[in-house]
C-alpha cells in the first residue's frame, strides 16, 4: 500500500551516520519505517470511520552519530556500535503529535495492539509530569526485524503528544538548551505555569470537540437507521469513558 505522507516525515542520515552504523542502518531504517507504516495505518482507519485523522504530523530520527557518541559517553559505555545497538533504546525515534489529548491514548493502544510489535516500557508524563511540567506519552517497543535466521528485535522510542504539549516542549528547548540562565528559579516557575496552563486548554478543547460532536448527534435525523461504520482492528478506535474520567482527575491536578 501507497502511504503518501511517509516521505515527508523522515529525516534521512548524513554520511557520518552511515559511518558509525554501518551495515546496521538498514535495521534501524526497516523498524522505522514498520512504525510509520503502522501510524499511517491508524490515520487512514480513522479517516474512513471516524471521518477524522487522529494525527496531526509525524516525524522520525535515526539518533545521530554524534548524539549517540555522547550518550554513550555519558553513561560511561564504549563508543562502538555494539554497544549502541545493545544498550542504547532509542536508536530509532518517532514523535507523533495529536490534535486532542484522547488521541494521544488512541495511538498508544492501537500501537499495543499492531502484531509483532511489543511494548517494553510506557512512562505516562501526561498523568505525571516532569517536575519543570513536560508532558508527553513515551514508550518503548520491541520491533521485530526479518533475518536470515528467524528475526532480531529491535528497541525505540516513541513520544506521543498533542500539539499543545509539543508546542511548549519546543519552546522550553529553545529557552533553555544549553544557555547560561540568569534568575533560572524565576524562568523555572514560569515555563511551569505555561505547561498548566496548556494541559488544562488541552482539556477544555477536549471537551469542547466532544460538545459539538454530541450537538451533531442531536441534529441528526431521528430514527435513522444508517449503521456506523463496523471497527475493523483495535478496539482502540473506540470511546473510552474510563479514559474521560482520567482527563477530569487531569484537570483537577493542574489546579
Amino acid at each position: 500500500m501507497f502511504y503518501p505522507r511517509i516521505k515527508s516525515e523522515i529525516r534521512e542520515p548524513d554520511p557520518r551516520d552511515e559511518e558509525f552504523y554501518q551495515d546496521k542502518l538498514y535495521i534501524l531504517e526497516h523498524v522505522r519505517d514498520v512504525l510509520l507504516r503502522n501510524i499511517e495505518q491508524l490515520r487512514l482507519e480513522s479517516e474512513e470511520q471516524q471521518g477524522r485523522d487522529p494525527v496531526d504530523h509525524c516525524k522520525s530520527r535515526i539518533k545521530s552519530a554524534l548524539s549517540m557518541e555522547e550518550k554513550l559517553t555519558r553513561r560511561g559505555l564504549p563508543v562502538t556500535l555494539t554497544a549502541a545497538l545493545e544498550n542504547i533504546r532509542d536508536a530509532v525515534g518517532v514523535r507523533v503529535v495529536c490534535p486532542f489529548l484522547d488521541d494521544v491514548y488512541l495511538v498508544r493502544d492501537w500501537l499495543s495492539g499492531c502484531p509483532g510489535l511489543r511494548l517494553v516500557e510506557e512512562k505516562d508524563y501526561i498523568a505525571n509530569p516532569k517536575p519543570n511540567g513536560y508532558r508527553s506519552l513515551h514508550l518503548i517497543v520491541a520491533v521485530p526485524v526479518p533475518m536470515i535466521r528467524g528475526h532480531q528485535e529491535c528497541m525505540a522510542e516513541i513520544q506521543i503528544r498533542t500539539l499543545a504539549m509539543d508546542f511548549w516542549a519546543a519552546l522550553e528547548h529553545q529557552l533553555k538548551y544549553k544557555q547560561q540562565i540568569g534568575d533560572e528559579e524565576t524562568i523555572v516557575a514560569e515555563l511551569k505555569r505555561c505547561a498548566d496552563e496548556t494541559s488544562s486548554t488541552d482539556i477544555n478543547l477536549l471537551a469542547l470537540r466532544e460538545l459539538i460532536t454530541a450537538g451533531k448527534e442531536e441534529l441528526s435525523p431521528a430514527g435513522s437507521d444508517k449503521q456506523q461504520p463496523e471497527i475493523k482492528k483495535h478496539s482502540a478506535l473506540r470511546p473510552s469513558l474510563k479514559r474521560r474520567h482520567q482527563y477530569r482527575h487531569l484537570k483537577e491536578a493542574v489546579h
